[in-house]
Order: C-alpha cells, then structure tokens, then sequence
C-alpha cells in the first residue's frame, strides 16, 4: 500500500490544521494507521493511532485532547485533525500503516518498528 501524506503548512499557535493520510494500492480498511512526527535534531516519536476497525484511539500524552485521528475508509483516507496547536507541535508528520489486531494496545502501536508502510511526511510549522 502506498501512502500519501498532505495538508501541513505554516501556522500561528492556537490554530488548527487537518492532515490527510490517503492510501493507494490497497484498501486501507484492513491496517492500522499511525501518525508519528520528527522534530529538527529530534528522533522521530508516535503521535496518535486507530486500529483498522476505528473503534480505538491512541493518543501520545502531549497531544491528547488537542488531536482527533479518525478514518473514513470508504475513502481510503486517515484524518489527524489539530486542535490548539503549539510551538512544539512543529515537525514533519508522518502515517504509516501495518496489520494489527485491535486488540493490541497503545505500547504496541506506539513502536515505529512494527510498521510497514510509510508515507513521505507533510511540514506542520506552527509559528509562536
């Protein structure tokens, strides 16, 4: 499957921005998706997942309550909608994709390892 990161852009803190996760190749209805992001001099880290269901989120701390990730896999796209977004929300955000159970939980989906397709990232800059 191939996937196809949009929508970042330049920013002022406390605005919004969605990114988009569309895939080709293969229906995205049976992966999980994850959102990581990389900052300048900064390893890359897990930011929110869904598993291929959609009936569950994951949510790294820093972003909780301000992200939403959801899916709509009649379009074979994954939503990462940014809420109250901060200067340290800057970064390249990534989706990737793997096969997983629902079952699995957020310590498993946090782990950029377990996936197996990766879109090429979109710049999130948010200015402060």
């Amino acid at each position: 499957v191939q996937l196809q990161a949009s929508g970042g852009g330049l920013v002022q803190a406390g605005g919004s921005l969605r990114l988009s996760c569309a895939a080709s190749g293969r229906a995205l209805n049976n992966y999980a998706i994850s959102w990581f992001r990389q900052a300048p001099g900064k390893e890359r880290e897990f930011v929110t997942g869904i598993t291929w269901t959609g009936g569950r989120t994951y949510y790294a701390d820093s972003v909780n309550g301000r992200f939403t990730i959801s899916r709509d896999n009649g379009k074979n796209t994954v939503y990462l909608q940014m809420h109250s977004l901060k200067a340290e929300d800057t970064a390249v955000y990534f989706c990737a994709a793997v096969i997983a159970s629902p079952s699995f939980g957020c310590t498993w989906y946090s782990k950029e390892s377990r996936y197996d397709y990766w879109g090429q990232g979109t710049q999130v800059t948010v200015s402060s």
